[in-house]
C-alpha cells in the first residue's frame, strides 16, 4: 500500500468547503493492480482535523441540542509515571510472550526524559524490576530491556497481587516527588488468563484495586486470547479511569499493544472539568475527565433549556505540566441553518423520516454508552435493572444496536451463502458440520441457495479428508483409487514432498477423537493442522488450522478463518473464504484447497478439522512424493479379477450393496488387490466410485507408514522418492 505522506491513492476524489468534506475512493481494476499485484488489502485511513478558532473548543447547536468538541493542541506533554505489568505465567509461553516483549522494547524507547517508569512481571510470584520508579535515561531503558528479555513463563496468575504492588509503587513515588498535580500516573496491565493465585474473587480484586488507586491511578488493561477474564479487565479499567482492549488468539499481541499505547503516550491535561450553567443546560453527558491525551477529543452533548438562547457560558478547568488552566467564555449559539454539502444540495436525511437532528442523535448515542458503562460497573441488581431499562429505551427510540436490543430486517432479503445460513440448519440437524463446503454453501443442498457459488479454482478428487480418507484420481485411465491411513494422534504425515524440485512440501498433523459407538475402530484421527512450505522463488510457509492461517514470508501475517480475505506476494496467493475453505496458489501452477470442517454442537467423536485437496499439480515435478504426491505423475490400469471375468461394476445391485467385486490394480508396475466402493468427498456433496486398497494401502504406497512420518511440521526431508527401489 502507498504511504499516506506521498498523497492520496489513485481515484481518490476530495470535495470540500469551509464546513463540509466529501471523499470518494473507487479505484478501477487496473488502478488496484498498480497499487498491489494481487489486489488491495489494507486500511484506507483518512487523517483530518478541523479549524479550532476558540481555545474553549467548538460548539454546535441544532433544535435545542448542543455538542461541545474540546481538543486543545500545542500544549506541553504532562510527565508520565507508568508501571508496565506483564503476565509471565506459564500460559504466556511462546509467541504471546515473545511478541509482548518486542512491543515493550519499542514502547520503552518512546518514553520521554521527564517520564518515570518501572516494570513488574507476575505469575504466582510478583517480580519487581526496581522497588521505585526510575527516571528515563539511555542506561535505564537498556537495563529495563534486559530485565524484560530475561522474563520466563512459569506458574499461575496473581492479578490482585500484581496490581496492588504497581499501585503502591506509583503512590510512593507521587507522595515523595511532589509532582502529583503536574503528572499522570498510569498502569499498563497485560494478561492472558484468569486470577488463579492469591485473591481470586472478582469483586474483592475490584474493591482492593479501587481502594488502593483512589482515583489517582489510571489502569489500562489488555487481555490476550480466549481464556482471559475480559469482564474483570473491563471493570478494572472502567472503575479506574482507563481503557481496555482485547487481543484475540490469532492476532499479533505485540502490534496491538503498541497501537494501544500510542493512544495514551502523550497526556496533555489532567483533571478536566467542563461546566455549563444549570439554568441553561440539562441532561448533559459526562463533564469530568481524568486525562486528555494528544490525538483524542473530548465530546459533551446535552439539551438546552431555552431554544432561543443567544450565548452559552462555558468554563473549562484543567491542569497541565506548567500551570492550572481556567478558560471562560460566552459562545454564540444563534439559530443554525440547515447544512449544505459542497455541491450546494441538502445533506442526506438519514432514514428519510422527518428532518434529521444529528446532534440529538449524538447526544442519545453518548448517553446510551454511559448508561451501558454504569450498568457494567454496578453490582447492585435493582440499580443495574434501572440502568438497563433506560439504556434499552433510549437505544430503541434512536435505533441503536446494543446488548439489550436486537436488529430486525424488513422485507425479503436474499439468503447469503455462509455461516449464518449454516448455523440455522445445524441446529435442526444435530452435530453436523456448520460450514465446510468448497462451494461456500451450507451443509444442505436444495432450494435454500438462490445462486450457487462457483469456486474460482476447480479442484480434483485427489485429496485426504475426514478420518483420514485418501482419494487419488488417475484422469487418463478414468480410474479413482481410495485408501485409509490409521495413524496416531500427534503423527505428522508427509502429504506432498517436492522440496528439491518445485520447492513445495505439505505436511499434515493428526488429532485424535474417540470412536463412534458400535464402530469397528478404537479411535478416530483427523487433520488438525496443514503446513505448506515453499522454498521457491522465496522461502515462506503457511500454517493452517480451522481457526486461523499464519503466513510467514518474511513478514508474519495472521488471518482469521472466520473472515474472507485474499493476500498475496512474490508468486504466492492465499484466499480465505470465511469458515469454508482456504485456497493456496503458488506461481500460478500449483494450487491446494483446504476445507474447513466446523461443528456447532460436536458429538464426542467429532473434532474441528481440515481436508486437503490438490487443485492444480502442474508445477510439481515428476520426482514429487508423499502419500498423495507419489501418484500425481503416474497412471493406473485395472486388470481382470483372477477368479473370473470382469463384472458390470455399475450394476444397481452392486450399488445398493455399497461394495463390489475384487480386482487387481496395476500402479507403477505393481499389482495391488482392490475392491470397488463408493465414497463421498467435498464434505459429502459428491459421491464417487473408487477402487479401495485395504490394509493401510500396504501394497499401493511406496515403503511403509513410518516412512511418511515427519519429525516436525516444518520438516522438508524425504526418505522416499527420487530413484528409490520399492520393496514389497
Amino acid at each position: 500500500m502507498r504511504n499516506y505522506d506521498s498523497g492520496p491513492p489513485p481515484s481518490t476524489v476530495i470535495n470540500q468547503n469551509e464546513t463540509f468534506a466529501n471523499i470518494i475512493f473507487k479505484p478501477t481494476v487496473v488502478q488496484q493492480a498498480r497499487i498491489a499485484q494481487n489486489g488491495i488489502l489494507g486500511d484506507f485511513i483518512i487523517r483530518y482535523d478541523v479549524n479550532r478558532e476558540q481555545s474553549i473548543g467548538d460548539i454546535q447547536v441544532l433544535n435545542g441540542y448542543f455538542v461541545h468538541y474540546f481538543a486543545p493542541k500545542d500544549l506541553p506533554p504532562l510527565p508520565k509515571n507508568v508501571v508496565f505489568v506483564l503476565d509471565s505465567s506459564a500460559s504466556m509461553v511462546g509467541t504471546k510472550l515473545r511478541q509482548t516483549k518486542d512491543a515493550l522494547f519499542t514502547i520503552l524507547h518512546d518514553l520521554r526524559p521527564q517520564d518515570h517508569f518501572s516494570i513488574i512481571g507476575f505469575s504466582n510470584r510478583i517480580k519487581v524490576w526496581k522497588d521505585h520508579l526510575i527516571s528515563v535515561t539511555p542506561d535505564s531503558i537498556r537495563d529495563g530491556k534486559v530485565y524484560i528479555h530475561h522474563m520466563s513463563p512459569t506458574g499461575g496468575t496473581d492479578i490482585n497481587g500484581a496490581l496492588q504492588r504497581a499501585i503502591r509503587l506509583l503512590n510512593k513515588y507521587v507522595a515523595h516527588s511532589g509532582i502529583g498535580d503536574r503528572s499522570v500516573s498510569l498502569i499498563v496491565f497485560l494478561t492472558d488468563g484468569k486470577p488463579t493465585v492469591g485473591e481470586t474473587h472478582t469483586l474483592k480484586i475490584l474493591n482492593n484495586t479501587r481502594e488502593a488507586a483512589r482515583g489517582q491511578v489510571c489502569i489500562f488493561t489488555i487481555g490476550i486470547g480466549n481464556d482471559v477474564d475480559f469482564r474483570l479487565l473491563e471493570k478494572l479499567s472502567l472503575e479506574n479511569c482507563g481503557l481496555t482492549r482485547r487481543v484475540h488468539e490469532e492476532e499479533d499481541a505485540g502490534s496491538q499493544l503498541i497501537g494501544f499505547y500510542d493512544e495514551i503516550r502523550t497526556p496533555l491535561l489532567s483533571d478536566i472539568r467542563i461546566d455549563y450553567p444549570p439554568s441553561s443546560v440539562v441532561q448533559a453527558t459526562k463533564t469530568l475527565f481524568p486525562n486528555y491525551f494528544n490525538g483524542s477529543e473530548i465530546i459533551i452533548a446535552g439539551k438546552l433549556v431555552d431554544r432561543k438562547l443567544d450565548h452559552l457560558h462555558v468554563e473549562v478547568t484543567a491542569s497541565n505540566s506548567k500551570k492550572f488552566i481556567i478558560l471562560k467564555t460566552d459562545v454564540p449559539v444563534g439559530p443554525q441553518k440547515a447544512g449544505k454539502d459542497v455541491t450546494g444540495s441538502p445533506r442526506p436525511g438519514g432514514d428519510g423520516e422527518g428532518d434529521p437532528n444529528h446532534i440529538e442523535r449524538l447526544w442519545s448515542y453518548l448517553t446510551t454508552k454511559e448508561l451501558l458503562s454504569s450498568w457494567l460497573q454496578s453490582d447492585d441488581e435493582p440499580e443495574k435493572e434501572r440502568l438497563r431499562q433506560r439504556a434499552q429505551a433510549l437505544a430503541v427510540s434512536y435505533r441503536f444496536l446494543t446488548p439489550f436490543t436486537s436488529m430486525k430486517l424488513r422485507g425479503p432479503v436474499p439468503r447469503m451463502d455462509g455461516l449464518e445460513e449454516a448455523h440455522g440448519m445445524s441446529a435442526a440437524m444435530g452435530p453436523e458440520p456448520v460450514v465446510q463446503s468448497v462451494r461456500g454453501a451450507g451443509t444442505q443442498p436444495g432450494p435454500l441457495l438462490k445462486k450457487p457459488y462457483q469456486p474460482r479454482i476447480k479442484i480434483s478428487k485427489t485429496s485426504v479428508d475426514g478420518d483420514p480418507h485418501f482419494v487419488v484420481d488417475f484422469p487418463l485411465s478414468r480410474l479413482t483409487v481410495c485408501f485409509n491411513i490409521d495413524g496416531q494422534p500427534g503423527d505428522i504425515l508427509r502429504l506432498v514432498s517436492d522440496h528439491s524440485d518445485s520447492g513445495v512440501t505439505v505436511n499434515g498433523e493428526l488429532i485424535g477423537a474417540p470412536a463412534p459407538p458400535n464402530g469397528h475402530k478404537k479411535q478416530r484421527t483427523y487433520f488438525r493442522t496443514i503446513t505448506i512450505l515453499i522454498n521457491k522463488p522465496e522461502r515462506s510457509y503457511l500454517e493452517i488450522t480451522p481457526s486461523r492461517v499464519i503466513l510467514d514470508g518474511g513478514d508474519r501475517l495472521v488471518l482469521p478463518c472466520n473472515q474472507s480475505v485474499v493476500v498475496g506476494s512474490r508468486g504466492l496467493e492465499v484466499s480465505v473464504s470465511a469458515n469454508a475453505n482456504v485456497t493456496v496458489t503458488i506461481e500460478g501452477s500449483i494450487a491446494f484447497v483446504i476445507l474447513i470442517h466446523l461443528y456447532k454442537k460436536p458429538a464426542p467423536f467429532q473434532r474441528h478439522h481440515l481436508g486437503f485437496y490438490i487443485a492444480n499439480s502442474e508445477g510439481l515435478s515428476s520426482n514429487c512424493h508423499g502419500l498423495l504426491g507419489q501418484f500425481l505423475n503416474q497412471d493406473a490400469r485395472l486388470t481382470e479379477d483372477p477368479a473370473g471375468p470382469r463384472q458390470n461394476l455399475t450394476h444397481p445391485l452392486l450399488l445398493q450393496a455399497g461394495e463390489g467385486p475384487e480386482a487387481v490394480l496395476t500402479v507403477k508396475g505393481h499389482q495391488v488387490p482392490v475392491v470397488w466402493k463408493q465414497r463421498k468427498i467435498y464434505n459429502g456433496e459428491e459421491q464417487i466410485d473408487c477402487w479401495f486398497a485395504r490394509n493401510n494401502a500396504a501394497k499401493l504406497i511406496d515403503g511403509e507408514y513410518k516412512d511418511y512420518l515427519a519429525s516436525h511440521p516444518f520438516d522438508t526431508g524425504m526418505t522416499l522418492g527420487r530413484g528409490m527401489s520399492r520393496e514389497l
